[in-house]
């Protein structure tokens, strides 16, 4: 609580100043108008949000280091991130996590693009060269999303084109072999937009801060195509398609430094397409959005005989794959001081795994919801709240198991009020779910020690969170401060029966409290500077993190998460930003000792990046030239995201850039 208090105090102390600069009039105000969709899945004002929610946008991922979504966020300081070589990574919010096996309706973190589920919640498998910005909900979002989003929502918004047609084609090189070459494009003619890029890069294996080579953790090729194509047949009348591919072939699979694998490697895919259509009537007092999507997430593993032999190894590869598909249907009423969506959803996913059992199975979810918003008292009071039904089916291949169905009503509420235009206080009640999965509802299989038996009489896990907060903007100063308080109830584990066979139960249960915490001051601005100056600190403390069954910490969960450096650019093609983030410490399951795992504290660390760009040809009729370079690791920090997995040494990136 003291770290908390003392937080506490730095952020009102750094306010005060702003709001004595308020009185004086010497600055315009900063409203909180940046549009956002994440929170009730249409745009609306940040100023009109209710819940805790922020936005890394186009600009704040330009000047990031990171080429992939995971490391957009481990950057940013979103939350936890557990990430191995072999381009897989989670993201923890609030001490839940995202599900990086299997199907995203099992994680307790949610992955969104442009709106719907991801079907993965491994964020290494999204690119961010066609992002225009990133949304997250921090805390629970069934109400708009169902399933897994408990901790958070990560909602990836690509771009969508407008203007003048554009192009660029860049290439880079760096350490360890890394190449990378792209292109895109990027406009909208007449009622055509367009939208799109194509990624290609490569790396060897690297070397660890300590010298070490870490065979076995480089790749042969990583892809990404990512497209956005719409056209406007009416005004406010749209029909869309969005693509997106990810494949990554030999990707090394190195084990624990300690232990290291030579050959071990995996392919893994994403690919998805959807179609969407948007339409508005009557002076957009209605809105509505049609949509249908399909798309896969994969992967082979290989073990060759003979590597590292152990229990397991039988030299054939496994494969795993996700196909899911989904609709969704919205209509909104938005009058000036009200605001209700209603719509359905519904996705269907079908898994097959030649690993593990049960080999096949099958989910089906569909869901009703409404949500709404009033605004009164000038529009400074505002009412917000939300009501779901999920209704839930799983199917267990034949032979190992049976179907089964369950549901789950999820609701919320929150309220917010404008004490000026630029300062909102904030407070939000809202309940979260985890569906059970096919094997947990509806298996029955046999394991190596007795029979696998699924429990119908599962209850979804759940999570109450209570938070309140304060958003302030002023001039160049930007800062926020949420309190939260998350029970969790109904944690499914295994049990064993009396027959000595395994089972599941609602046994565990957790408490989660904290402080979130960001603050940006532009001091370019503040001293009238041609050049943008911006500091800027964003942290996560948990106070309390306990599983009540056990009364420890709970593991794989940190209790400070650092984010801050210094930007600094001049608007006329110069940037620089330099980044330090902190992970704090945590207990884990040291399974690089072996069989059982001890329980152990993890040590934090601190890592910084550093990245500086500069346009170099400018011509209106030849385009431009950008040189970029970036140092990972700039202090050369051994550090491990998971313990046994170490990092790599600094490590420098040199790029070129043809904008047309």
């Amino acid at each position: 609580m003291k770290k908390i208090s003392m937080a506490t105090i730095i952020l009102v102390g750094l306010i005060l100043p702003v709001f004595g600069t308020a009185q004086e009039g010497t600055r315009e105000v900063t409203t909180l108008e940046e549009v956002v969709v994440t929170a009730g899945r249409v745009e609306e004002e940040k100023k009109d949000i209710t819940t805790n929610i922020t936005v890394i946008d186009e600009e704040g991922i330009m000047a990031s280091s990171a080429s992939d979504l995971g490391e957009l966020l481990a950057e940013k300081g979103i939350g936890h991130i557990q990430k191995y070589p072999g381009s897989l990574i989670s993201v923890g919010i609030r001490g839940f996590r995202t599900e990086v096996t299997g199907n995203d309706l099992m994680g307790h973190v949610l992955i969104l693009l442009n709106g719907r589920r991801a079907g993965t919640g491994n964020v290494a498998k999204i690119m961010t060269k066609n992002i225009e910005r990133v949304e997250i909900i921090r805390g629970p979002a069934s109400v708009q999303y169902g399933s897994a989003a408990m901790g958070g929502v990560v909602n990836v918004i690509t771009k969508q084109g407008d203007g003048k047609p554009t192009l660029f084609v860049e290439g880079a090189t760096g350490s360890f072999g890394y190449r990378d070459a792209s292109a895109g494009f990027f406009g909208k003619i007449k009622g055509v937009d367009f939208s799109g890029s194509f990624t290609r890069n490569s790396m060897d294996d690297y070397y660890t801060a300590e010298g070490e080579k870490y065979y076995n953790t480089g790749y042969n090729r990583k892809e990404n195509i990512s497209l956005n194509l719409g056209f406007e047949f009416l005004p406010r009348h749209r029909i869309g398609i969005i693509y997106n591919y990810f494949d990554a072939n030999n990707v090394g699979l190195p084990s624990y430094l300690s232990q290291n694998d030579l050959d071990d490697h995996k392919d893994a895919g994403n690919k998805s397409i959807d179609f969407i259509y948007e339409g508005a009537a009557n002076n957009e007092t209605f809105l509505w959005e049609v949509r249908y999507f399909d798309g896969k997430d994969e992967g082979i593993w290989f073990d060759p005989a003979g590597s590292n032999p152990d229990f397991w190894d039988d030299g054939i590869p496994n494969k795993s794959v996700v196909d899911h598909q989904g609709a969704q249907a919205q209509i909104s009423l938005s009058k000036e001081n009200f605001l209700v969506t209603s719509g359905i959803d519904w996705v269907r996913y079908k898994t097959a795994d030649d690993t593990y059992s049960p080999k096949e199975t099958k989910y089906n979810n569909s869901a009703l919801y409404i949500l709404a918003k009033t605004k009164v008292f000038n529009d400074r009071l505002i009412l917000a709240g939300g009501l779901r039904y999920d209704d839930y089916e799983v199917e267990v291949k034949k032979g190992e198991g049976g179907n089964e169905s369950d549901n789950n009503i999820s609701p919320r509420v929150g309220i917010a009020y404008l004490i000026k235009d630029n300062l909102k206080l904030r407070a939000n009640y809202g309940e979260a779910f985890r569906m059970p999965s096919a094997n947990e509802l509806a298996g029955n299989y046999p394991g190596w020690f007795g029979n696998y038996i699924g429990n119908p009489k599962l209850n979804p896990e759940k999570s109450e969170t209570y938070e309140g907060g304060m958003d302030f903007y002023y001039a160049s100063f930007n800062a926020g401060l949420t309190f939260f308080h998350t029970d969790f109830k109904n944690k499914i584990q295994t049990a064993s029966t009396l027959e000595g066979d395994t089972t599941w139960e609602n046994l565990g249960e957790a408490e989660i409290e904290g402080v979130e915490a960001n603050l940006s001051y532009d001091m370019g601005s503040l001293f009238s500077w041609d050049l943008q100056v911006k500091p800027y600190v964003d942290f996560t403390y948990l106070n309390k993190y306990k599983d009540s069954e056990t009364g420890e910490d709970m593991k794989y969960t940190s209790d400070l998460g650092i984010s801050w450096g210094i930007a600094v650019s001049d608007f006329d093609g110069f940037s620089a930003n330099l980044n330090f983030v902190y992970t704090g410490k945590q207990d884990i399951d040291d399974w690089e000792s072996g069989w059982p795992a001890p329980v152990e504290e993890k040590n934090g660390f601190t890592v910084a990046d550093f990245t500086l760009s500069k346009k170099i040809i400018r011509s209106e009729k030849y385009g431009g030239v950008t040189v970029r370079g970036e140092i990972k690791n700039l202090f050369n920090k051994d550090y491990e995201y998971v313990k046994g997995y170490s990092m790599p040494e600094r490590n420098f990136l040199l790029s070129l850039r043809y904008d047309f």
